[in-house]
Formats: structure tokens, C-alpha cells, sequence
């Protein structure tokens, strides 16, 4: 019988299965579709500490941002594309270039790196930008990964360790013993007798945890993604409008947009980012797409002549508080969860997987999770 079953085979299920084997536990993933085929893909890979106001959710990405330098190091040589580009953030407005440096006044007190640019010093740090921009913060520790690269890596490694990853077999139910203790795990096909089951589902988060009968509000959130053709090194940082915080942190389900643009390895350039909660319609969004492509060319103005090779599109799992739900159900033993990343899963998908490591593992947890516990939930939706 496994230890653990782990749901969805994304980048954080990928982490939390290569670090509960490393633990030794016997683990199996299950995953309906194909690795890495949901949020995992269809991401920009980011690695962010500029992004998150001082509180839980940076203490768990300055942790994280460590695990994936460690990684890194043992995978090597570049498994995945990992990249200390660093992040710039720019702002459009004087108010907006003092609201920033509050923002980056009160991150620095908490361990984040930052470095007040001057408007006459970005040019310094990325040549092309518009030329009338007040100023910006730089953040040397943010980084870049390809994601599929980096959940195909941590599978495998989890495989090395002995884990089982089971691909086209979707979650249907919990079965549960005469305490209330999961028992197995139910699929359209068949039963996984198991200890305990993690639900890192993703956007699917929400219907996993009903499935298993503990649920959790995760909501999927849309955004959308330009990717130009290859250029030579034109955008040397990850580079967003400081109004990207705002929106990040927004409740609002209408549609959002802000600026951010990064080079990839390959050369190409994406372009980003927009937020709407629209359920699970893939439709795509031609009125989107230019919003992006016209803020992109205000930060940018040589995009306006660059071609676009093509679009994506995914779902972000939103979680109500912007935090993600980590740790065990108080509701039924045997079930954890580790989803509700939103746009951030990528960047904290290693530190999410130690700390589910260390609880299956009955360890002490290396960060604080009570900010991140499922029983703040546990009311509101039992």
C-alpha cells in the first residue's frame, strides 16, 4: 500500500511527490491527463519575490527560492532552464513610483533584496524601455524556469527514488475506513488503497477536494500570454508595471490587466498579464490580447514592430485570501491539500512540497504553515 497518493502531476504535485520520496515514503501520482498539461504549461516559469507584500506568502517564496537554487544544483547541468534574471519593476506615474518604493521599503525589512532605480538609471538596466518612465525598484532574487522542464525533472527524480506515476486516471472519491481515515482512493477505473492522499490538483483543486469530500474555494482564474518570435537578448530582466501588485492581489472577477514582459532562453518574448475569473471558458479574448500587446508597446515601443508567433491561454488557481491552502484536513484524516498557488505555483511549488513532505513525515515543518492550514476553511464549506 503507498504512503501517499498525490493527485495532478503538475509542478506541484511533481514537488510534493519528489520530496515525500526523498522522506521514504511510497508514493503514487495519479494525473487525468498528461504531465504538466494544466497551469504547470501554460505559465511563464516565474520565480518571484517582488511581487508579494511582507506575510506568510513571501516567507514561503524567499524559502522556496532557496530549494530551487538547491535543485538546481543537484539536477544540473540546467535541467530546467533556471535563470537568475532578476525582476524590474517600473513605474508609469509619480504616484505610483512613491506607492512602489513604500512597497519595496517594507519587503526589504523582511530579507528582500531591492535596489531604487532612478528614471535616468533604467536605461542602465534594460536599454529599450520607454524613455519617460519615473523610476523603478530592481530585484536581483527574482528569477526564471521552464515549468514543464522542472515537473518532468522532479518526476523523474521522484521515479529514481521509487515513486509511481499513474497518467489517465482521474479522482472520483475517498474511501474512508470505520474512524473516518481515507483508506484509498477511488478512480473512474478503479481503488488505490493508500494512507493518505494530497490533493494538488491546481485549478481543479476545488473539485478534487469535494471529490474526496473536504472542499476547498479554489476558483480558476484566466489569463492570457503573447509570445513573440525570437529576438536577440532585447529585455534583459522580467520587467512589470507596479500596478501588477494591485492586481495580483484584486478580488475583483472582472477582467485586470498590467504589464509584464520577459525574454525566455529561446529568444522569444511573453508578454502579459491578464486576470479574469470566467470560470472554466477557454474562449479566447481578441479585445485581451491587443490590451496586452498595447501596454506591452507603452513599456517597450520596439514591440510595436515585433511579430507574434502565438498565444496561450490557461487558469490561475485563485484562491479567496490569495494564499494558498497547505496541510492537512481538519475534516477527514488521511487528506491534505497543497493548491491554491494562483499565479505563483511555479515559483513555490519546492518549498509547498517540503512542507507536505515534512507533515506526511510527521517532521517539523522548516517554515510556519498555519497561514497556510485547510481548517481555515472548514467551516465555511463543510
Amino acid at each position: 500500500m503507498p504512503d501517499v497518493v498525490i493527485v495532478g502531476a503538475g509542478i506541484v504535485g511533481a514537488a510534493c511527490a519528489y520530496y515525500a520520496a526523498r522522506e521514504g515514503l511510497t508514493v503514487t501520482v495519479l494525473e487525468r491527463g498528461t504531465v504538466a498539461g494544466g497551469t504547470t504549461s501554460r505559465g511563464e516559469g516565474n520565480i518571484l519575490v517582488s511581487d508579494k507584500e511582507p506575510g506568510p506568502e513571501l516567507d514561503l517564496a524567499l524559502a522556496s527560492r532557496t530549494r530551487w537554487l538547491e535543485l538546481a544544483a543537484e539536477f544540473g547541468p540546467d535541467p530546467f532552464e533556471l535563470e537568475e534574471k532578476g525582476g524590474l519593476v517600473v513605474a508609469t506615474s509619480d504616484p505610483g513610483a512613491a506607492a512602489l518604493t513604500r512597497f519595496a521599503e517594507g519587503q526589504r525589512a523582511t530579507g528582500v533584496e531591492t535596489v531604487a532605480v532612478s528614471a535616468d538609471q533604467l536605461h542602465d538596466h534594460e536599454p529599450n524601455l520607454a524613455p519617460d518612465l519615473p523610476g523603478g525598484v530592481l530585484y536581483p532574487q527574482d528569477m526564471q524556469v521552464q515549468p514543464v522542464l522542472a515537473a518532468v525533472s522532479l518526476l523523474a527524480a521522484a521515479r529514481s527514488l521509487g515513486a509511481t506515476v499513474v497518467r489517465g486516471e482521474e479522482v472520483v472519491a475517498a474511501e474512508r475506513g470505520p474512524d473516518g481515515r481515507v483508506t484509498a482512493v477511488r478512480t473512474r477505473t478503479g481503488s488505490y488503497p493508500t494512507n493518505a492522499v494530497v490533493n494538488a490538483a491546481g485549478t481543479w483543486g476545488g473539485q478534487v477536494g469535494e471529490r474526496l469530500g473536504a472542499p476547498i474555494p479554489i476558483l480558476p482564474r484566466r489569463g492570457f500570454i503573447l509570445v513573440t518570435e525570437p529576438l536577440p537578448r532585447v529585455v534583459r530582466h522580467k520587467v512589470y508595471s507596479a500596478d501588477y501588485v494591485e492586481n495580483v492581489a484584486s478580488d475583483d472577477a472582472g477582467l485586470e490587466t498590467s504589464t509584464v514582459v520577459e525574454g525566455t532562453q529561446g529568444g522569444t518574448v511573453l508578454i502579459g498579464a491578464s486576470r479574469e475569473r470566467v470560470g472554466f471558458d477557454d474562449t479566447m479574448s481578441v479585445a485581451v490580447l491587443r490590451r496586452l500587446a498595447s501596454l506591452a508597446v507603452r513599456l517597450f515601443p520596439f514591440l510595436a514592430d515585433v511579430r507574434l508567433m502565438r498565444t496561450y491561454r490557461g487558469f490561475r488557481p485563485y484562491c479567496p485570501d490569495h494564499l494558498p491552502v497547505i496541510g492537512p484536513d481538519p475534516r477527514i484524516p488521511g487528506v491534505f491539500h497543497a493548491c491554491g498557488h494562483e499565479g505563483a505555483g511555479i515559483g513555490l511549488a519546492p518549498a509547498t512540497g517540503k512542507l507536505i513532505s515534512q507533515m506526511l513525515a510527521n517532521g517539523q515543518p522548516d517554515i510556519d504553515p498555519s497561514a497556510f492550514a485547510p481548517s481555515r476553511f472548514a467551516q465555511v464549506t463543510a
